[in-house]
């Protein structure tokens, strides 16, 4: 029934033969949605984050639906949909939107790859509550291993009724019914400005959640699916170290904060160094709605700006003069360096002759020997038992590989 799930492809993610566009689990949500599919009004099914689009292809093949709204977090998921959905010649079937009032609205059907962050399973569970019918029927799956009972309490603090499917294939679908009345709901984005934080009007949405942060001094802003929420992540302060050693000395240089998260790094290197421009970059919305939300909380909109990007294609040729990288090294579920490979080959791209990167990761990667290779000169300016910090110089002319 789901022959076109084995076409699809993960381009422009990572390919490898251990890592697939769809699994069981995507079958699974498929199967138990099946009842709620057949027949289903056209625009009243939403999919919440689909990883290449099987979720949304997959329905819209097996069931003729037409004007799915769907809502992916990671911005690669976004591309490989349309890649896929472009090959398969199904482009017109869905529209791509913010998690927020207009993918919900009046939805009847969701359907949902499960995340593994209780906090971002809970704005999502939130934001279905507010927004969608009455009647609707939420379809999150996932793998057994990575699935835990807190997953049914964080649904059921928004739904009356949760319950468990048949496992098949090491995965499981959680199905959540009867929405719970939220008081004071209001219409708006669910990844808007930070006038949605913990510290206003009583009625506000839970997200994004604002905390002061009293060793650094800032405010740090977080929705559900970034990493660490509101706290400082033993790497990123690690790394916020070695900043003064690093700041080039231009009268107005630009850093890029790379992958950046709740843009902690950004907002730091606005307020020490006043002559720097800043850009924060993330293909993660939630992250991108946490950075510009601690951006705003600290006043700090005119100099730091937003970019929701794959990397740093967006970024020209030459056109920085520091990059900060904490990169990841997982892909899925799968230890693969495939990620932050791609992300130094970028950076000695972007980077200015002269330019630096300055680059924090666990210590058992070593990561040297592949930064002196796509950057430049690399030097281990920190280490402590866990983590490696280095700076690589981008050569005043060279060709980067």
């Amino acid at each position: 029934m789901y022959e076109l799930l084995e076409t699809l492809r993960r381009t422009p993610d990572v390919e490898a033969p251990n890592l697939f566009a769809s699994d069981a689990t995507d079958r699974l949500i498929l199967d138990e949605a099946a009842p709620s599919l057949l027949g289903a009004e056209a625009g009243s099914v939403v999919v919440i984050g689909d990883r290449y689009g099987a979720l949304t292809l997959g329905a819209a093949d097996a069931f003729g639906l037409a004007g799915i709204r769907v809502h992916q977090d990671r911005l690669v998921g976004e591309q490989a949909l349309r890649a896929n959905a472009a090959r398969l010649g199904l482009r017109g079937v869905y529209r791509s939107l913010p998690l927020d009032e207009e993918l919900l609205a009046d939805a009847r059907v969701v359907l949902l790859q499960l995340p593994r962050a209780l906090a971002e399973l809970d704005e999502i569970a939130d934001a279905v509550a507010r927004f969608a019918h009455p009647d609707v029927a939420v379809f999150g799956g996932g793998r057994i291993k990575h699935l835990s009972r807190a997953m049914n309490d964080t649904l059921g603090e928004s739904f009356g009724d949760v319950r468990a499917s048949l496992a098949r294939q090491k995965s499981r679908v959680l199905v959540a019914r009867v929405p719970r009345a939220v008081a004071g709901a209001v219409a708006g984005s669910v990844a808007g400005s930070v006038a949605g934080s913990e510290a206003s009007a009583p009625d506000a949405r839970p997200y994004p959640r604002v905390a002061v942060n009293d060793e650094l001094g800032i405010s740090i802003a977080a929705h559900g699916g970034v990493f660490a929420g509101t706290g400082l992540d033993i790497g990123t302060r690690f790394v916020l170290e070695f900043l003064e050693a690093v700041v080039p000395p231009a009268a107005s240089p630009v850093a890029i904060d790379l992958g950046c998260g709740t843009g902690v790094i950004a907002a730091v290197l606005a307020i020490r160094f006043p002559q720097l421009r800043v850009i924060a970059t993330d293909q993660s919305a939630a992250a991108c709605a946490s950075a510009l939300a601690t951006v705003r909380a600290n006043g700090l909109d005119s100099r730091v700006s937003v970019v929701r990007d794959n990397g740093l294609t967006a970024q020209p040729d030459g056109s920085a003069d520091l990059i900060v990288c904490n990169p990841p090294f997982h892909v899925d579920s799968s230890v693969h360096t495939g990620v932050a490979l791609e992300l130094f080959r970028e950076a000695g791209r972007v980077l200015a002759p002269g330019g630096r990167l300055l680059t924090v990761f666990n210590s058992h990667l070593a990561y040297q020997a592949d930064l002196r290779r796509l950057v430049g000169a690399t030097l281990v300016i920190g280490q402590s038992a866990k983590f490696t910090v280095t700076v690589s110089h981008r050569p005043d002319s060279k060709t980067i590989s």
